[in-house]
């Protein structure tokens, strides 16, 4: 065999996977459809969807709080083609960093589609058409995912658009519609809403980010409804979408059936995504996919029906992130590696990079009052955080959830301002087994956000939190 281990995809389970392999000594390589390393993450997700959201928070700001700062600014405005340049800008580096990374590490790296000829051949089909086989003795299949489509509501990728394609809009749209109150959707949601876009969110459910603890949901839609002016359609189901001009009429139906019509100048679906396994030959070895989603169904260690082909990330099931897909990429390498890692699902984070962030890990209360498991809350608001006020960030709060006879942290769950940061506390927290009563006695610098976690600590053991 030409490889220990080939990975196709080289998104950050992918590339992960890849540097850890190479670390133990495994002959790897990366075989990569696109011309950048770094899968949607690095290109088209995580990584430049935060640099919008960090360039406009700070535009909202100059345009509506810098001046209880005593900061004087005149003929404040957006270059949106600047801001869109600065993003890309920070796309390339995040890219090139992995290119470099491979050839530290000695990583071989193949640019076209990887497909199986049987389970230890790869064929690399190359833009201009022609092909090359490696061959390996474990390979990994890391393709991720792409956007969810919905079969009545065609995307002309113009005027209705993916998550994709709103990263790139050159100009302050006056209207927008977001179909899907997730993640995604309220990130790029809030991002054009902060610039000035009157921005509304239409969704199924009756919450959301619906699959996060109900307490974040509710205040959530609160805060971006008073300081952005969002507009939420609860409960509505989208039935479908055509365009005019630069005009884009969405239909729906609300929780009375009856027909709801909204206009806007664009409209992202965002609506989840599905895992991508278009081409990689999975017939070929007798792999099928699931039914619901397309996911590659694996076992324990992540390993396929078929011995020594392996999949991580998107393509498999489980909370589609990157920093889960990482996780997995190092399991599997250190498995092939005759290691025996280990993976905590419960203790995954999740993350929405609003302003106020959201962050979550372990159970929530629905999912207690489901299990039917005895626990008690404490909760503290940052609208009584020192650090919260100096800083104009009182929106939000820190849910402590520990079992009520233990005390036992079972779940935690924050919105408010760096919870995305301050949920690592909360992971730490909980892989080590701490009650509520641990993070209570642990001194916290003063004055932190962090304090906040604390307090709810505090308030879940004996309530007896000092600041509120």
């Amino acid at each position: 065999m030409q490889y220990d281990v080939v990975i196709i995809g080289s998104g950050p389970g992918g590339y992960v996977s890849a540097i850890r392999c190479a670390q133990l000594g495994l002959k790897t390589a990366v075989i990569e459809k696109y011309k950048t390393f770094g899968g949607t993450c690095l290109n088209v997700g995580c990584i430049p969807s935060k640099a919008l959201l960090d360039s406009s928070e700070h535009y909202h700001n100059a345009a509506h709080t810098f001046t209880t700062h005593g900061i004087e600014l005149k003929n404040l405005s957006v270059n949106m083609p600047q801001m869109i340049a600065r993003k890309n800008d920070v796309v390339a580096q995040n890219t090139a960093g992995i290119t470099y990374l491979f050839k530290k590490n000695k990583i071989d790296s193949f640019e076209g589609l990887g497909s199986f000829v049987d389970k230890n051949t790869i064929k690399i089909t190359k833009a201009d058409g022609t092909t090359e086989d490696i061959t390996a003795k474990n390979v990994v299949i890391a393709s991720g995912s792409k956007p969810t489509a919905l079969p009545f509501l065609p995307i002309d990728k113009k005027r209705i658009i993916t998550s994709t394609e709103a990263l790139n809009i050159t100009e302050v749209p006056k209207t927008m519609i977001v179909i899907g109150g997730g993640v995604i959707g309220l990130e790029l949601g809030s991002v054009y809403a902060r610039l000035g876009t009157k921005v509304s969110v239409v969704e199924f459910l009756p919450s959301i980010i619906a699959t996060m603890d109900a307490g974040l949901g509710k205040e959530l839609q609160r805060v971006l409804k008073k300081s952005l002016g969002m507009e939420f359609f609860m409960g509505h189901k989208v039935t479908g979408a055509t365009t005019k001009g630069k005009t884009v009429t969405v239909t729906a139906q609300n929780a009375k059936g009856e027909d709801v019509k909204l206009e806007a100048d664009y409209c992202i679906v965002a609506v989840g995504r599905t895992a991508y396994t278009a081409g990689l030959g999975l017939e070929n070895i007798g792999i099928k996919t699931e039914e619901r989603g397309n996911k590659i169904p694996v076992n324990a260690h992540l390993e396929t029906s078929v011995p020594g082909v392996y999949a991580i990330g998107d393509v498999i099931t489980g909370a589609m992130l990157a920093h889960k897909a990482e996780d997995e990429g190092v399991y599997v390498a250190e498995t092939i590696a005759g290691q025996k890692p280990h993976i905590n699902y419960n203790l995954i984070p999740g993350v929405v990079y609003t302003w106020p962030e959201v962050a979550s890990v372990g159970l929530t209360e629905e999912q207690l009052k489901e299990k039917g498991t005895k626990y008690k809350v404490g909760s503290f608001p940052f609208k009584a955080s020192g650090r919260a006020k100096a800083s104009m960030d009182t929106d939000g709060f820190v849910k402590v959830l520990a079992d009520e006879t233990t005390d036992e942290i079972l779940g935690i769950h924050m919105i408010g301002p760096r919870a995305a940061d301050m949920i690592a506390e909360a992971v730490v927290a909980m892989e080590y087994r701490a009650s509520a009563e641990d993070i209570a006695r642990i001194c916290h610098a003063h004055p932190t956000y962090t304090e906040a976690l604390k307090e709810a600590a505090m308030a879940a053991t004996a309530n007896r939190a000092i600041h509120i």
